[in-house]
């Protein structure tokens, strides 16, 4: 987020644009790119808008997306399964959690901290079915949202779901995320 006006200078620079080729981008003269760099001049809100969202642009193209961030091997679990399926799953597999998937949407969250809550209630957990203990579904993101705003969401949530076209396409963790950071 541009928050000042002298931060235009370093932007710029940062996205390795000649003043010349910024002005070009924001549909501004270069001369005023110079005078605003300068501090010279305050440019007009119309103008400023124009350069703030050239440099916004840019900084979100750079920005890794949900889909490339994403496991495409969702491992899930339908509502109506028996809550050990579940549980095997996540052992099989070494996950905590398992979206609950019907028709390609999501339609809950089932997790070790549900089976355990499950146990500690005293309910008998070989006759259960997911759906009697399952969460609300996790958040849902669209491919394309920038890695910042799936970060954000995963400050608050175990697991997120990215979507396409409105069914499950990914799963995106904690876990994954730090992965990313080793490539």
């Amino acid at each position: 987020m541009l928050a000042d006006i002298n931060e235009v200078k370093i932007l710029r620079k940062r996205h390795s644009l000649t003043q010349n080729q910024l002005a070009k981008l924001a549909g501004v003269s270069q001369s005023l790119i110079a005078k605003l760099e300068a501090g010279l001049i305050d440019p007009s809100y119309s103008n400023f808008r124009r350069i703030y969202d050239v440099l916004q642009g840019l900084g979100e193209k750079k920005e890794a997306k949900a889909a490339e961030v994403a496991s495409r091997r969702i491992i899930s679990v339908a509502g109506n399964s028996a809550l050990a399926e579940a549980v095997k799953k996540m052992k099989q597999h070494e996950i905590s959690q398992l979206p609950v998937i019907e028709k390609g949407s999501v339609v809950g969250l089932v997790s070790e901290a549900d089976v355990i809550e499950s146990i500690h209630q005293g309910r008998e957990v070989k006759g259960l079915k997911v759906a009697d203990v399952m969460q609300d579904a996790p958040p849902t993101v669209p491919q394309a949202t920038p890695l910042s705003a799936v970060t954000e969401l995963l400050r608050v949530s175990q697991i997120i779901i990215v979507t396409d076209k409105g069914k499950a396409a990914g799963v995106i963790t904690k876990a994954d995320v730090l992965d990313r950071l080793t490539k």
